[in-house]
C-alpha cells in the first residue's frame, strides 16, 4: 500500500513523498492518519537547519530514528484510526480511534502499546494537541507555583497559550505574558491572563521586576536575559524553549550575581525526579486527556492543511507567526 510522508530535505525545503506502507507484522496495526499537528517550534529549528544536527531525534519516541541531519521524517503528533491488525492482534481494534507519537504521514505501522487511545469525548482536533498539553502540563509541574505569586510567562505560542490556560485556573496574585505578536497577547488575555505585553513595554512597566516564578517558553534566546530581569530575589525561571542551535548571550555581571534566582531546564521526556515516585507518563497523560477536555483550546487552531501543502504551511510559520498559531495537516486523501 502507497502512502504519503513529509520529509526535511534541507535548510528551508520540505518534500511530501511517496512512500510503500507494508502490511502489519503479527505483532503491529496499520493507523490510517486523520490528522497531524505542527509543532512550529521545534519543526521550524528543523526546517530552518538550526537544529544539532548530532543529536538524536527524540530517544522516549520509538518512531523517531536516527539523528536530526537532513533528510529526515519528523512530527509527533498524529491522530488517526487503526485500518487493519497483524494476525496477533484482535481484530476488536480495527476503527479504533488512536493518538501517536509519529511522524507526519498519511499510513503508518505501530504496536499497539505505543498508541493512546482517544476518549470518546475528545475531538480528532482536541487529540492532535495531546503534546501540546502533556508539555503545558510538565512545565506548571516543574514550575510549581504557589498561592498569591506572581508568574510571567515569556512566549504565547501554543505551547506558551497552553500553559497560560493552565495557570490561570491557580490562585495567583496576577498572571503577565510576554509576546512580540498582538494576536497572541489577545488570546493570552481570553485563556485567562491578567496582563499581556509586548517586550518592548517591559522597561516602562513599573512592577514587572517581582515575578516569583517565570517561564522562558519564546523559543527566542534574548528573551531569557528579559525573564532573568523580571524575576525577584530567590524567584524561578523555568526554561521550557528549545534554542538548537543559537547561541544564547546572558548578562549574569550585574543583579543576576547576587540574586539567588533558580534557573531550571524544563523538557516534557522526563518528569521532575522529586516526583517520579507518585507520577508517571501514564498519570500525567490522563491528566492532560482532563485539561483537552475543560479548556477550551479550539482558538489555538488557525489553519487546517492538506499534507500535500506541506512546504506552503511551514513557509506559511516562518513568514507569517502572526497569523499562524496551531496548523494541523489533513489527509483527506489518504
Amino acid at each position: 500500500m502507497r502512502g504519503r510522508a513529509v520529509y526535511f530535505v534541507g535548510p528551508e525545503r520540505v518534500e511530501v513523498r511517496d512512500r510503500d506502507v507494508p502490511e502489519p507484522d503479527s505483532n503491529e496495526v496499520r493507523v490510517n492518519t486523520r490528522l497531524s499537528a505542527v509543532s512550529s517550534g521545534t519543526e521550524l529549528l528543523i526546517y530552518r537547519g538550526e537544529a544539532p544536527t548530532s543529536l538524536k531525534t527524540d530517544e522516549s519516541i520509538a518512531a523517531l530514528d536516527g539523528d536530526l541531519s537532513f533528510p529526515l521524517r519528523y512530527g509527533y503528533a498524529a491522530v488517526g484510526e487503526i485500518e487493519a491488525v497483524g494476525d496477533d492482534i484482535s481484530p476488536s481494534l480495527v476503527g479504533t480511534r488512536v493518538f501517536a507519537f509519529n511522524p507526519h504521514e498519511s499510513r503508518f505501522l505501530a504496536e499497539p502499546q505505543s498508541l493512546r487511545h482517544i476518549p470518546q469525548d475528545v475531538s480528532d482536533e482536541r487529540a492532535a494537541l495531546l503534546p501540546t498539553m502533556e508539555t503545558a502540563v510538565n512545565f506548571v509541574m516543574d514550575g510549581n507555583p504557589l498561592i498569591g505569586e506572581r508568574v510571567t510567562v515569556f512566549g504565547q505560542g501554543v505551547v506558551g497559550l497552553a500553559t497560560t490556560a493552565l495557570l490561570s485556573k491557580f490562585p495567583l496574585e496576577h498572571l503577565t505574558v510576554v509576546d512580540r505578536i498582538a494576536e497572541r497577547r489577545q488570546l493570552a488575555l481570553e485563556f485567562g491572563a491578567d496582563r499581556a505585553l509586548a517586550p518592548t513595554e517591559l522597561a516602562e512597566t513599573e512592577d514587572i521586576g517581582h515575578s516569583d516564578l517565570t517561564f522562558e517558553l519564546s523559543g527566542n534566546p534574548s528573551a531569557l536575559d528579559d525573564a532573568l530581569d523580571v524575576t525577584r530575589y530567590d524567584g524561578r525561571v523555568i526554561v521550557g524553549s528549545w534554542y538548537g542551535t543559537k547561541p544564547v548571550t546572558l548578562d549574569l555581571g550585574g543583579r543576576f550575581h547576587r540574586s539567588r534566582i533558580h534557573v531550571e531546564s524544563s523538557q516534557v521526556s522526563t518528569i521532575e525526579p522529586d516526583l517520579r515516585g507518585r507520577w508517571d507518563t501514564d498519570r500525567r497523560f490522563d491528566l492532560a486527556w482532563d485539561h483537552l477536555r475543560d479548556l477550551r483550546l479550539d482558538a489555538l487552531v488557525t489553519h487546517r492543511v492538506d499534507v500535500s501543502n506541506a512546504p506552503q504551511a511551514y513557509q506559511l510559520l516562518e513568514d507569517d507567526p502572526d497569523e499562524a498559531v496551531q496548523i494541523l495537516f489533513t489527509y483527506g486523501n489518504n
